[in-house]
């Protein structure tokens, strides 16, 4: 346990000065251990002083025992540190677009992490009307909000509203994403891959939640919010925004 008390400080003091406030936000030593996890794959680990997972997995909140919804998983990244900071008490649910099962191979990687993990389920869904088995602690979107703005069946109430039945009582939404320029709102969505903070919230707000808290975690103020975010010049360090919202009680 003193190792992982000392891990967590090492941490927190990575992140630079901070606050008696974001002292009570330092990461659980469920955290802690679930980021040293040795199973995690190099190419994801080589990427955690860009993200911060165990800051930003501290800061929405989650704890061993949660039910976790995250909605469109990737390869991974946050999913096996989600899995590992849950515990066997706990679950994740990565849910999917029901036409990735149309692709071949499209989810052998995800299946794949979850027959590793064992409290993982891969779900392929609409999103836009999702459900699943529990009622969830902690839904999670990483850098893809913007996203659900796309395609012809894009529709951000139907997916905001199904979150909003998917969680508890008092349970959390957490959108983090690279942010568009003020006064973009969600107009580079599928040009820059970029939406603006305001214009999440605005949404989130409209299907019932209340925001509870913002980070600066991952801010850059040297993007310039004008380039895609897979331009060389910034991959890898947009300006991104870290909300939580909550879901009264």
């Amino acid at each position: 346990m003193r190792h992982a008390v000392s891990f967590v400080a090492a941490l927190a003091l990575a992140a630079g000065a901070f606050t008696a406030a974001a002292v009570a936000k330092a990461p659980s030593a469920a955290i802690a251990a679930a980021v040293a996890d040795p199973a995690r794959p190099a190419a994801d680990t080589a990427r955690d002083a860009e993200r911060k997972p165990a800051q930003i997995i501290a800061f929405a909140g989650v704890k061993p025992g949660d039910t976790v919804i995250e909605l469109m998983p990737g390869g991974g990244y946050f999913t096996r540190m989600l899995s590992k900071t849950v515990g066997p008490k706990g679950h994740v649910y990565g849910l999917v677009p029901e036409g990735f099962t149309k692709r071949p191979g499209a989810l052998d990687g995800l299946n794949a992490l979850a027959a590793q993990y064992g409290n993982v389920t891969i779900m392929p869904v609409d999103l836009a009307s999702f459900k699943v088995p529990a009622p969830a602690d902690v839904v999670w979107t990483s850098e893809n909000y913007h996203d659900f703005h796309n395609g012809p069946t894009a529709n951000i109430p139907g997916l905001n509203k199904a979150v909003f039945a998917a969680l508890k009582p008092g349970g959390v939404y957490y959108i983090e994403d690279h942010a568009a320029a003020k006064g973009a709102g969600t107009t580079t969505t599928s040009t820059l891959h970029r939406i603006e903070a305001a214009a999440a919230i605005k949404e989130a707000e409209a299907a019932g939640f209340k925001l509870d808290g913002q980070s600066n975690l991952l801010a850059n103020p040297a993007d310039t919010h004008d380039k895609p975010v897979f331009d060389p010049s910034i991959r890898g360090k947009t300006d991104k925004f870290a909300l939580r919202f909550k879901k009264p009680r």
